[in-house]
């Protein structure tokens, strides 16, 4: 069986902040991997700096020091542009919030990152077979003020596969839903790992959300907790 390649590389970065005149160390040197096909939690409490490491991996930040691969790919020196382009290609996020327009369809929501590629032919019936593929397939008119929200949740999972990326980042993608929709979130995230190979990174402080994954990297104060 061939080895998995790793997806996710970084060695040793860091993220400071400066507020003010103080230092605000969010990653003191975290080093870490994820193999293509990986299903891995990043937990930690408030403040330990797994919204930093998500936004440097999902390439919405860059670390202050230190080297990031994404898909063998050497992201961390990347201007904002690049950095642009190489998320809206290899990065699917779903969010907590769900980050939906909420004057738009759910179709039109689907293919904003399909328009941000230029993609012009085929971008319609590609959308409406995302939406298909999560059950929405009889939704695509609808706006998301006119939808649950784990309806809402499926069409931010749409959205998120729609240019087949190498990851996806779920930013407590259960948070706001109810015990029932959380859980068929979960499964339908699950379902297109197992289908597609898609790796898939849960942001959460839910044990149980965690105990789903194959792997969980916790983090405290900026690093990577040793298990003893």
């Amino acid at each position: 069986m061939a080895k998995k390649k790793d997806v996710i590389l970084t060695r040793d970065i860091t993220k400071v902040y400066q507020m003010g005149e103080v230092q605000v160390n969010a990653l003191a040197g975290v080093s870490i991997n994820i193999k293509q096909g990986e299903v891995v939690a990043i937990m930690g409490p408030s403040g330990s700096g797994k919204s930093t490491l998500m936004n440097i991996i999902g390439c919405l930040d860059r670390p202050t020091s230190g080297e990031y691969f994404l898909d063998g790919e050497l992201v961390s020196n990347m201007t904002d542009d690049q950095l642009a382009v190489v998320r809206n290609q290899k990065v699917g996020f779903v969010f907590q919030n769900f980050n939906l327009l909420s004057r738009s369809s759910a179709l039109l929501n689907v293919e904003l990152p399909l328009r941000y590629a230029g993609m012009v032919e085929g971008r319609r019936e590609k959308a409406i077979e995302a939406l298909t593929s999560v059950g929405l397939g009889d939704r695509v008119n609808h706006r998301p003020t006119e939808l649950s929200g784990g309806q809402q949740q499926r069409v931010a999972i749409a959205r998120a596969i729609i240019n087949n990326p190498a990851i996806i980042m779920a930013d407590e993608p259960t948070g706001n839903l109810d015990s029932r929709s959380g859980d068929e979130i979960m499964d339908l995230l699950l379902n297109l790992n197992k289908s597609f190979g898609t790796t898939l990174i849960v942001v959460t402080h839910d044990p149980k959300i965690a105990k789903l994954t194959q792997r969980v990297i916790n983090l405290y104060d900026g690093l990577v907790a040793v298990k003893k």
